[in-house]
């Protein structure tokens, strides 16, 4: 069992930035691969980014690349997501989630075992 709880999330102006962390806690962090989602009002829970579980491979939803970057510290259990140039289309609850290594595609949710209860981002325009 992992247990996962996010941070960061908040009110910010179009252009800002924000980082949020996720704390893990229970069976070994360094086995899995992190991944944050989010879903902004009445759409779908969509992939943003994951990292495998070395932190060697990074994948990022295509409206993300060079904003946003995440990263992990497997030593704190904690990965994190740097976000840039934040946009109002950004703003959404974001999760963080993961999964084995082993276990299908990092884009996709179906495969991610374990999620937190997610963050709010708004990002004004």
């Amino acid at each position: 069992q992992v247990q996962l709880v996010e941070s960061g999330g908040g009110l910010v102006q179009a252009g800002g930035s924000l980082r949020l962390s996720c704390a893990a806690s229970g069976r070994i962090f360094s086995s899995y691969v992190m991944g944050w989602f989010r879903q902004a009002p009445g759409k779908e829970r969509e992939f943003v980014a994951a990292i495998s579980w070395s932190g060697g491979m990074t994948y990022y939803a295509d409206f993300v690349k060079g904003r946003f970057t995440i990263s992990r510290d497997n030593g704190k259990n904690t990965v994190t997501l740097r976000m840039a140039s934040l946009k109002p289309e950004d703003t959404a609850v974001y999760y963080c989630a993961a999964k084995a290594s082993y276990s299908g595609s990092s884009y996709s949710e179906k495969y991610y075992d374990y999620w937190g209860q997610g963050t709010q981002v708004t990002v004004s325009s």
